[in-house]
């Protein structure tokens, strides 16, 4: 199963230090059926933790999520400077998604042969 992340989580993920492996980590949960929050539309909300701490104290990820066929990180936060999403976002977020879902798999290579989209590299799993 393919996992991606935008550009602008990507940035994120740098600068916090959220390693790849992390992100594979909640998608594997999340394929387990472990998902800290169904938002509709295909999104869902993973808490991830920071490094050497829990993972209710960490980062909260929102993705586009298919189960056995795509993950899209698509905005990161830490719970310390944003309690949640607004309504708005939300809606935005779902039409996004909506739209990134109707994608074939041929058509997510190519946003991430275009930069849009940057692969989420785990060489340890296999999802």
């Amino acid at each position: 199963m393919p996992i991606y992340k935008n550009r602008w989580f990507d940035k994120f993920a740098r600068r916090e230090r959220i390693a790849d492996a992390s992100l594979h980590e909640e998608i594997k949960r999340a394929e387990s059926g472990l998902i800290d929050a169904d938002l509709g539309g295909g999104l869902i909300k993973q808490r991830v933790a920071r490094e050497g701490e829990g993972r209710s104290g960490g980062y909260r990820t929102i993705i586009v999520f298919r189960s056995k066929d795509r993950a899209i990180f698509v905005l990161g936060f830490a719970k310390n400077d944003r309690a949640n999403i607004s309504a708005g976002d939300l809606a935005i977020l779902r039409a996004a998604a909506k739209i990134t879902l109707s994608f074939t798999l041929d058509e997510l290579e190519i946003e991430a042969e275009n930069g849009n989209l940057i692969e989420v590299r785990n060489d340890d799993e296999n999802l």
